[in-house]
């Protein structure tokens, strides 16, 4: 029976509970599709919590979710690129279930080589890091700071701004410094003191710098870029407003997801993407995932198995 993880109240990881769910008909640009894998993002549990209700009501109950990996299950008649059968990921609402509704856009093929787990992964943090490089207009030469270089959103944006030909600083903390060196950027410890590290690396400071952890350093950023005019945040709107930097939030949107995509899979069929992952867990577990999550100090990317 088709199922799905949801939420009928704000609060905590326990208000996520089964529930059925109909077979949904996809419209002539979308797609619907049998989902093997799920990705958990920092947003499922900040709009499961109430957090950002001021900001992004929902009409609950609400099936958190907004990236998946698997298999076509039909299409709509306007849809070309796809078809039954075909392997596939990218962004999708309504993600903790056992089947979604997807615009074509928004999905990619996925290849034999690539398995489901580390596919389900990409979409959010590769649209991020993708979108964010652009606002940032980053270009060849430059030097870019990234902070939460170790996440999966900062892995992507280094992966993405070496691509555009840019010297890439990443903060992180000791046990990914070699990973980040493999890659090709420079890592810098983060925490108190890192300001002074990586000016050490980049004495004449940097040309743009990308936040992707919200750990507060958005005011030393501007200082090392000289102005908030190319300091950009994933993840702390309101110190971006306080000193003057960057936010953006993003949202569902299949112009950035395609081409974050391909671009992602370009760097993997050259063996060159990293895609760091946590230990999986089933979707019957989202709450544990969520209390996982909202820990914090992860190793990589959480992703619900539908089995």
């Amino acid at each position: 029976m088709p199922e799905a993880i949801a939420f009928a109240a704000y609060g905590g990881p326990d208000v996520l509970k089964p529930t059925s769910i109909d077979i949904p008909e996809p419209d002539p640009t979308q797609v619907r599709v049998a989902v093997r894998e799920a990705g958990v993002n920092p947003l499922d549990w900040k709009l499961r919590s109430g957090a950002m209700a001021a900001f992004m009501p929902l009409e609950l109950p609400w099936i958190p979710g907004f990236e998946v990996a698997g298999t076509v299950e039909e299409t709509g008649d306007g849809v070309s690129g796809l078809q039954v059968g075909d392997e596939v990921f990218g962004r999708a609402p309504h993600a903790y279930a056992t089947h979604v509704i997807a615009d074509a856009g928004a999905l990619v093929h996925r290849p034999e080589d690539l398995d489901a787990r580390r596919a389900a992964a990409l979409p959010v943090a590769a649209e991020a890091a993708y979108r964010a490089l652009e606002e940032l207009n980053v270009g060849p030469g430059e030097t870019v700071l990234v902070h939460g270089a170790a996440g999966v959103v900062g892995n992507l944006a280094v992966h993405f701004a070496l691509e555009r030909g840019a010297r890439v600083i990443g903060t992180a903390g000791e046990a990914a410094h070699d990973r980040l060196t493999a890659l090709g950027a420079e890592p810098v410890t983060y925490g108190e003191g890192w300001a002074d590290r990586v000016r050490a690396v980049a004495p004449h400071g940097v040309d743009a710098v990308l936040d992707a952890s919200g750990a507060d350093v958005l005011g030393d950023s501007v200082a090392l870029a000289g102005d908030g005019t190319r300091v950009l945040t994933l993840a702390d709107p309101a110190a971006a407003q306080e000193h003057g930097a960057l936010f953006s939030g993003g949202g569902p949107d299949a112009d950035r997801t395609g081409p974050a995509l391909e671009l992602a899979l370009a760097l993997y069929r050259r063996g060159a993407l990293d895609v760091p992952l946590h230990a999986p867990y089933p979707l019957a577990e989202a709450a544990e995932a969520h209390r996982r999550g909202e820990a914090g100090g992860l190793d990589g990317k959480l992703v619900l198995t539908v089995e």
